[in-house]
């Protein structure tokens, strides 16, 4: 693992991180990386495709709780088909200082694994099967891990809950 860099509030949202992975029983790679202007460049940078890495979204219900939507990159949330399972009519993205409420990380960080808020996980059913690319909880870090075992140790619900972008 790479050495530790950045300010306190990164290394403090890492070691949340690996700490809930280990107790968890749950295999990851984190490997440092630098800041990429574009899904594209992060996914060069990594070496793998857009769709490999996995966007860790933090969506508010109406009644002031959470859930974690995890979304291939090159895929957006299916707002119609989120709500549907879920059961309800309205979810929305908090605004950045409620998602750092919700969770102690910061946009471009956020993670299931490490959350101070433990709050259920919607997994794109696209993910499913394949080493992916998420955020590790500090800027400047991914983490490798494999799909079915992250969505395993999280409980994730795996459905349909995306679309292709554009």
């Amino acid at each position: 693992m790479a050495a530790e860099t950045g300010n306190g509030r990164d290394g403090v949202g890492r070691e949340r991180f690996l700490a809930d992975a280990a107790a968890r029983g749950l295999q990851v790679e984190v490997v440092e990386r630098p800041a990429a202007k574009s899904l594209e460049e992060a996914a060069g940078i990594l070496g793998i495709a857009p769709a490999d890495i996995v966007k860790s979204l933090v969506v508010k219900h109406k009644d002031g709780t959470f859930l974690f939507a995890l979304i291939p990159g090159d895929r957006q949330i299916s707002w119609p088909k989120l709500r549907a399972l879920v059961g309800v009519n309205k979810l929305s993205l908090p605004p950045a200082d409620v998602a750092l409420e919700a969770t102690g990380y910061e946009r471009g960080t956020i993670t299931p694994l490490g959350s101070t808020g433990s709050w259920p996980v919607y997994a794109d059913a696209t993910i499913t099967g394949r080493r992916i690319s998420m955020g590790a909880g500090a800027h400047g870090y991914s983490a490798f891990v494999d799909a079915d075992a992250l969505t395993e140790a999280l409980d994730a619900v795996v459905a349909d809950i995306s679309d292709p972008t554009g």
